[in-house]
């Protein structure tokens, strides 16, 4: 017979946990022990606490953290009580399916029925004839979500309001992964490169992807789709340096994958996932409701697991996909609490119903609709020309500044761009707004043109030296 755990080695684990609200790894606790563990013992230790539900695991491989569970509040808050996420939970107004759903994903995992992939959740769905979302329901979310844009090409909101979304939809969709960078971190990591002390690599580099996959959603606005080449390329940008084999980012799954907590087990083989991707992106291209698109892609894309890791990143970001294009509100998922979103993802795992998932994914989306109404009520209106040419002006003030050309270099290079790649009524207008870019640049603004701090640190001693007489 195994001899017990010893109670208070179990207390004491707890206690390390306990001091770290965020999550702490395996190799944190066991430094953080009195006595050391041998690392075989810590995890069987850790199971232990996990399987009895006295702590919590949360992600995967070099991601797992431990954590506490969360405070389950009931009846009325108290005054000063920790509220967090539980009292955020209790906003999200649930149907009577959700809470059926999240009743039963809340129990212990052996208590679940184990469920395996079923290619009828697919194949029952029938572009603008099924619908995940009612008619009122996606009226509502067009009522909410649609920005006076006018006749505008695709992506115009989105570029509106780029700077706030590449923060707020990098930050809220690592958060949602278990990443403990706060907002703050989030902001100085995106806009001058710079990583949070304490923290792992691995997190700064999941925000960085992010970062990368909403510019390219974005900026290829009219060109994205829910096809191979958008979804593939979104899992290699998201993936990027965060896979064992680097191989895999972008490509579909040839492994056997598992889910942590979950009694979910995905399909296994390659030629079936291929199968499903396509058809799965043959669907939601068909559906012409951009929210039912946004909700289904959510949906059926972490049920299906088609790639090694990342499945539910790349979910959430090609949900933007139909948004982007049609000038409505992004959703960013501010706000939204892991426990509800996890719950709502393991209810399709398990159950195939997508009735907490669709109370979770419209009241994120009112939140996001609301930031971004307000959010762009204060950048007042934009400048149509200097939209029409962002690309073009990006490309040439980081040309000048990554060569590191003083005032003279600069403006006559200024002048033989334009003449090569503007059109003629365009030319003047467009060199003197270059010029205006490059004198406003400072500190505080010159990593949108993904420009690297040492370049723009040599660029503005060259730049001022060709100012002195």
């Amino acid at each position: 017979m195994a001899r017990p755990i010893p109670a208070g080695e179990l207390a004491e684990i707890e206690d390390v946990v306990r001091a770290h609200p965020g999550g702490i790894t395996l190799g944190e606790i066991a430094a953080a022990l009195k006595e050391r563990i041998p690392t075989r013992t810590l995890q069987h230790r850790l199971k232990f606490l996990t399987d009895s539900g006295r702590l919590v695991r949360e992600g995967e491989r070099r991601w797992t953290k431990y954590r506490l569970p969360p405070v389950i509040v009931t009846g009325e808050l108290k005054a000063g009580e920790v509220q967090l996420e539980a009292e955020i939970e209790l906003g999200i107004p649930l149907s009577k399916g959700g809470e059926d759903v999240q009743a039963y994903v809340r129990q212990p995992v052996a208590r679940r029925k184990p469920a395996g992939y079923d290619r009828a959740f697919l194949d029952s769905y029938r572009p603008n004839v099924s619908a995940y979302l009612d008619e009122t329901q996606r009226a509502h979310l067009l009522k909410v979500g649609t920005a006076e844009t006018g006749e505008q090409p695709a992506g115009t909101y989105a570029k509106q309001i780029l700077n706030r979304l590449l923060i707020d939809l990098s930050w809220n969709s690592s958060r949602l992964e278990g990443n403990t960078y706060s907002l703050l971190d989030t902001r100085r990591l995106i806009d001058f490169g710079e990583e949070a002390e304490g923290k792992e690599r691995l997190e700064a580099q999941m925000i960085l992807n992010h970062k990368d996959a909403i510019e390219f959603l974005v900026s290829a606005a009219e060109d994205i789709g829910f096809n191979r080449y958008t979804i593939l390329n979104l899992h290699a940008m998201l993936a990027n340096n965060l896979l064992a084999d680097e191989g895999a980012a972008g490509r579909l799954r040839r492994i056997a994958v598992g889910i942590e907590r979950s009694a979910f087990h995905p399909l296994e083989v390659p030629a079936m996932i291929e199968e499903c991707f396509d058809q799965a992106l043959a669907t939601a291209s068909a559906i012409s409701d951009p929210f039912e698109q946004a909700f289904f892609a959510m949906v059926q894309l972490p049920y299906l697991q088609p790639f090694d890791d990342v499945n539910k990143r790349v979910s959430r970001l090609a949900a933007n996909i139909p948004l982007i294009r049609g000038n409505l509100c992004p959703l960013a998922f501010t706000d939204v609490p892991r426990q509800a979103y996890t719950d709502a993802v393991l209810g399709v795992y398990e159950l195939r119903r997508v009735d907490l998932f669709r109370d979770v994914f419209i009241w994120a989306y009112e939140r996001s609709a609301a930031r971004y109404a307000a959010v762009r009520q204060s950048l007042g209106e934009p400048d149509p020309f200097r939209l029409r040419h962002r690309a073009g002006l990006r490309e040439l003030v980081a040309q000048v500044v990554e060569a590191g050309m003083n005032r003279k270099t600069a403006a006559a290079h200024i002048a033989a761009w334009v003449r090569e790649n503007i059109e003629a009524a365009d030319r003047e207008r467009f060199r003197e707004l270059a010029e205006s870019e490059l004198l406003s640049l400072h500190e505080g603004n010159f990593a949108r043109y993904r420009i690297r701090p040492a370049a723009f640190e040599a660029w503005q001693r060259a730049w001022m030296e060709g100012a002195r007489p």
